[in-house]
């Protein structure tokens, strides 16, 4: 056995059990990934995985069992490389960083020129999606440290922890009658047109369940992932907008009014999170330790060895 299964295995599952998809991501031919399978399971005596004639179309029991071995093998053997990155090259290489478009935009600058000022050999890669796909980078491993709500906790596979806390505010045109009302209700957003994230970011999750809870249908005008189009949109006068505190920091338009939020749809948490049982450089632990003053690399490394539930916000 070698690690070209390993990768060819662990490749399939990844691609929905499609071996021509896992040939072109792995720039080789799909009778050789296919090869290299069977010999893998003649080799050790079981199916990995259930086949329709040439189609596989499930992992067999005994390939679970399989499955999760090649991924502590894998896992390890990406610690072996980032290890002998570390010491042969102490203060450079990559930092990989996954996270949403609101974190990139709003949170990470200034750490990130931190980083750079303290490792200037340090190259920084940002990878933007949803919450969900920041989880996926770092369960395959293309990014090294991930970034967003609280919807990485779902993942087994991740070690999160809270980083600090945040809320919703309210951005309302100037002229419009709201912006002169000190306290705004739910019931007031359900007559309004609403402008705010699409429910896959940036807690739309919270904002959603705190409209059920009182049983308002919210009229939702327009939904994007990015803070600056929702305020661009409450600009032009389409609806009262609901963004992340951070995105209005530095808020100069003096045509709207911020309101917080807090009260109408409770405070969310931003976590930091790493792919469990990863080695990680140090200058990943220096960099989350810019991110929030409480996570330094004792802490880390108590969360990395099973411990995060010590730590919760």
């Amino acid at each position: 056995m070698n690690l070209h299964q390993f990768r060819f295995v662990q490749e399939a599952v990844r691609r929905n059990l499609n071996l021509t998809e896992v040939a072109k991501s792995l720039h080789t031919s799909q009778p050789g990934v296919s090869k290299a399978i069977i010999e893998l399971e003649e080799e050790l005596g079981i199916e990995i995985f259930a086949r329709h004639g040439k189609r596989l179309k499930r992992v067999t029991e005994p390939g679970q069992h399989v499955l999760k071995s090649i991924d502590v093998i894998m896992r390890e053997l990406g610690n072996l490389k980032r290890i002998g990155e570390q010491f042969s090259q102490q203060d450079s290489g990559t930092l990989s960083i996954a996270t949403t478009h609101t974190q990139a935009r709003y949170v990470l600058p200034v750490p990130v020129a931190k980083l750079r000022q303290a490792y200037p050999q340090v190259n920084v890669s940002l990878h933007q999606g949803a919450p969900s796909q920041v989880a996926q980078m770092l369960i395959d491993e293309v990014a090294e440290i991930g970034m967003a709500t609280e919807s990485l906790a779902d993942y087994p596979e991740l070690v999160t922890l809270p980083c600090y806390e945040w809320e919703h505010v309210l951005i309302i045109p100037k002229a419009h009658p709201l912006a002169s009302k000190t306290r705004i209700t739910l019931e007031d957003l359900g007559q309004e047109a609403l402008i705010t994230y699409h429910p896959s970011f940036t807690g739309r999750t919270r904002i959603d369940k705190a409209f059920a809870a009182k049983q308002i249908t919210p009229r939702i005008a327009l939904e994007a992932i990015d803070s600056d189009v929702i305020k661009t949109y409450v600009t032009l006068g389409l609806g009262i907008g609901i963004v992340a505190e951070m995105a209005m920091k530095d808020q100069s338009d003096d045509n709207l009014v911020v309101r917080p939020g807090a009260q109408l749809f409770g405070r969310n948490v931003a976590r930091v999170a790493f792919k469990r049982g990863s080695y990680l450089r140090h200058f990943v632990y220096d960099f989350a330790a810019l991110l929030s003053d409480r996570l330094d690399r004792n802490l880390i490394l108590k969360a990395l060895e099973g411990h995060a539930n010590d730590f919760d916000m």
